[in-house]
């Protein structure tokens, strides 16, 4: 079949690295693509030797509002949940709460994410994505690495216009061990 590929960043923040995805690749991804784009993400969290925690981000949480765009998301959960009853993931939810333990437990005892530092974002598009990663980046000294292409069969990353000298070092660093890591396999 067909290979998804996607695109994630990684911010390096005081609190840890936040994997967020997909920026850069699949504009409007319907439910099995959102389905795909998490496991690849989870994936690729593991290889980097952290614990994928996700959250597949919307401005509704769990149903509280009820359209095309909120059910994509809860249908891939609901996929994720039943499939993958392993990984750490829930959603639809916003930002806030993901971002915010204390809150969503008292908020939403019952989700998977409880007592959970998400360290994993699923975007509903690209748009969202995009412009979180970016905002991050201009408002916080977190340094970004990225993108970096997930679904590939070879080691494949996109230096993006004016990255800085450590942006730089940490992407050839990564794109150097994930060349190692699939050539061992291959």
């Amino acid at each position: 079949g067909v290979r998804k590929i996607a695109g994630a960043y990684i911010l390096m923040t005081r609190k840890g690295p936040l994997f967020f995805a997909d920026t850069t690749v699949n504009r409007h991804p319907d439910t099995q693509d959102l389905i795909d784009l998490t496991l690849l993400t989870a994936r690729e969290v593991r290889k980097l030797g952290y614990v994928p925690r996700i959250a597949l981000l919307s401005y509704s949480n769990f149903g509280s509002a009820n359209n095309e765009d909120t059910r994509k998301i809860s249908k891939a959960v609901e996929y994720l949940h039943e499939h993958h009853p392993d990984l750490i993931v829930d959603g639809d939810i916003q930002a806030n709460f993901a971002l915010d333990k204390k809150l969503r437990d008292e908020v939403f005892p019952f989700t998977k994410l409880r007592d959970q530092n998400v360290n994993t974002f699923i975007f509903p598009n690209l748009d969202a994505g995009n412009i979180a990663y970016k905002m991050v980046q201009e408002l916080t000294d977190a340094d970004v690495i990225g993108p970096i292409l997930l679904g590939l069969k070879k080691s494949v990353h996109v230096l993006p216009l004016g990255s800085k000298v450590n942006e730089i070092v940490q992407l050839v660093t990564l794109a150097v061990a994930d060349a190692q890591l699939k050539s061992s396999k291959s």
